[in-house]
């Protein structure tokens, strides 16, 4: 049997099913793995937005008052939007690869933002399953237990 591995493209899955009907398809783990970090930084873009609009309308509305607006700060001295910008990197690393300053900057977001944590969560555990050196079987099973119990 002829296996082969593609990287998410219809249109090549379309040209192996035509040119190979039997072969078995791999989608490869850096594309399936990028699908779900692209998805979590979606989740980060859009709360820096909804944060960047409440810090737009609490500016409007010191200057309305006529009082000076001083943002929100966190333990680390970040701003909720930089909070939100500099978290990026944060959530595509192992936490084991974190510096001290990153582990602590992700403590507050998981706190402020637990949707983080549970999304940061599935990702870490699906590159887990990757990153073990088992059989394929036992990998496949793995990968369903992940996908079923999520």
């Amino acid at each position: 049997m002829v296996e082969i591995t593609l990287d998410l493209s219809s249109s090549m899955m379309l040209i192996v099913c035509t040119v190979f009907p039997k072969a078995r398809i791999t989608n490869d783990r850096f594309h399936v793995q990028k699908l779900y970090y692209d998805a979590l930084d979606e989740l980060r873009i859009t709360l820096r937005w909804m944060v960047r609009d409440l810090e737009n309308a609490a500016i409007k509305r010191c200057r309305k008052e006529g009082i000076p607006y001083v943002p929100l700060r966190y333990v680390n001295s970040d701003t909720r939007k930089q909070l939100l910008t500099r978290a990026k990197f944060i959530l595509t690393r192992h936490e084991s690869k974190w510096t001290t300053s990153e582990r602590w900057r992700a403590d507050i977001i998981f706190e402020f933002y637990p949707e983080f944590k549970q999304a940061y969560q599935l990702a870490m555990e699906l590159t887990d399953i990757y990153n073990a050196k088992s059989h394929k079987y036992a990998a496949r099973l793995n990968l369903a237990k992940w996908f079923v119990i999520k």
